[in-house]
């Protein structure tokens, strides 16, 4: 029997995972991301770590399934997007990767959107999470790392430069740094921050081969010298592919850390406030978020619930009786992406009583994030001109039954969970196995390898009164806004000084 590994690096574990042919996972290890550095709008990870966490992964597997890894016949990886890991002409890296919780160049982007005007279609997405706009704040604030600067990496990139010695990147997930990267009207996005394009590495296509294992790395790569390295893409468009919704008329929604949520079709189209992506052939329209199965874990943390078992701290609240008066959450904890682009949004319980209890709160968090999946996919699909067949979702809180039907309900659309619980390792697979010849496309590979679970259809009765709800959800957005940017303008002006 031969395998892939296939690898998910996502925003708090590392997954990897020997897979065959007909998507069967063989073997399988998780190991705990490293810690990120979050400090008011500073988030910085050691990419370093992730190297060794990808070595830690692979002997995993070998001493479990040692025969198996010896067969391996190639390796995938998909990673958190929005990250930058910064090497030096040397190839070491510069200094820690910013990773998309960081919001220290808001100013900086500001700056740069005034620099450029309105003449390039890229500046007005030019926000504190675009690369450019971090680029632009390491120029102003590190200055000279930002002239030592070789090359700038996604982080699934970087693990591939430690395999093969080689960079690449992907046109999915470098898709904002290329199109600042076009010269239009005259107008140079990267020459208005002194930047060279070389810092770009070579564009790749996700099952293209970057390069073959190198020798000489740590045991067990050691025992697979000469397996080749696909390029691969973010881990969005991974869990999308292991989920079978690489396809026009479909949407995804992947809820991890973070959640992220979109439809595909045939062609560009734009929307406020979401990512308009090239998808080799398809276009997504949509984007991530700051929230997801994150805020789950705030809200137990914050209970006192932290059994270290998410999934079962969650279902017992759930399982409790609900107050007959509605409960709203905001869910913006960390400013949010998708579709508001704005790191001074904050999250907030509206309509609080006294005999509201965790139940309560927990029915609050999850609709509240459903209410922003609806959000963008109302954008999406005005912007395609006609609903989605249906969301595929993915992710661990698509193991959640209560939240899938939550989804569909308030969307008014049907949630379908695939079999895989882990999307972004099958889809990394089928990169793998389709770069390797065994499929003769990405589509075909999605049909014979992708299965379905669990199919939740919206519930018409409940669909009317979260219509309700919603409508008082978004008054609750616009009325709080304006309050959390002063409330955040506060926070800064006493950590200047060191007190409130």
């Amino acid at each position: 029997m031969s395998v892939v590994l296939a690898c998910d690096l996502g925003g708090t574990s590392f997954r990897a995972a020997l897979i065959d042919a007909d998507g069967v996972t063989r073997a399988q290890a998780v190991i705990l991301g490293p810690s990120a550095i979050d400090r008011m709008g500073w988030s910085e990870i050691d990419a370093t770590e992730w190297w060794r966490i990808l070595v830690e992964a692979a002997g995993q597997l070998d001493e479990a399934e040692p025969d198996l890894f010896s067969a391996i016949e190639a390796v995938a990886i998909c990673g958190v997007t929005r990250t930058q890991v910064f090497l030096g002409r040397d190839g070491r890296q510069s200094r820690p990767a910013m990773t998309w919780k960081d919001t220290r160049s808001e100013a900086a982007a500001a700056r740069l959107r005034e620099k450029l005007g309105e003449g390039h279609p890229e500046s007005a997405r030019i926000n504190a999470f675009h690369p450019l706009a971090r680029l632009a704040w390491l120029r102003e604030e590190e200055e000279a790392c930002f002239r030592a600067l070789g090359c700038v990496l996604e982080p699934k990139d970087y693990l591939n430069f430690c395999l093969t010695g080689r960079q690449a990147g992907d046109p999915v997930s470098t898709a904002r740094l290329l199109a600042a990267k076009e010269v239009v009207g005259g107008i140079d996005p990267f020459a208005a921050i002194d930047l060279p394009t070389s810092i770009l590495p070579p564009t790749l296509e996700p099952c293209d081969r970057v390069g073959p294992v190198m020798p000489g790395l740590p045991a067990p790569f050691d025992r697979i010298v000469g397996v080749p390295v696909f390029c691969s893409s973010n881990d969005t468009w991974g869990a999308v592919t292991g989920l079978g919704a690489l396809r026009a008329g479909y949407a995804y929604n992947i809820s991890g850390t973070t959640e992220v949520l979109g439809a595909v079709g045939l062609e560009p189209v734009e929307a406020e406030g979401l990512l308009s992506v090239d998808w080799r052939g398809l276009w997504q329209i949509g984007g991530p978020s700051q929230n997801g199965a994150d805020t789950v874990s705030w809200l137990l943390a914050l209970l006192g619930r932290q059994s270290g078992d998410v999934g079962r701290e969650i279902d017992a609240l759930l399982a409790g009786s609900r107050h007959p008066q509605p409960l709203l959450f905001l869910p913006y904890l960390q400013g949010e992406r998708v579709p508001y682009w704005s790191p001074s949004l904050r999250g907030a319980f509206i309509g609080l009583n006294r005999q509201h209890g965790a139940t309560d709160l927990a029915y609050a968090v999850l609709e509240g994030v459903a209410f922003l999946n609806r959000i963008v996919l109302e954008r999406a699909e005005a912007a395609l001109g006609q609903p989605v067949a249906e969301i595929r979702f993915g992710g661990g809180a698509a193991a959640n039954p209560v939240w899938s039907q939550i989804k569909a309900d308030i969307c008014g659309r049907p949630v379908v969970v695939g079999a895989s619980k882990e999307p972004g390792l099958l889809g990394a697979a089928i990169v793998a196995w389709t770069g390797l010849g065994r499929f003769g496309s990405l589509a075909e590979a999605q049909e014979k390898l992708v299965a379905v679970a669990t199919r939740f259809e919206p519930d018409a009765a409940r669909h009317a009164g979260y219509d309700a709800l919603f409508a008082l959800y978004r008054r609750g957005e616009t009325a709080l806004a304006p309050i959390s940017a002063e409330l955040v303008a506060l926070g800064h002006a006493a950590s200047d000084r060191k007190a409130f």
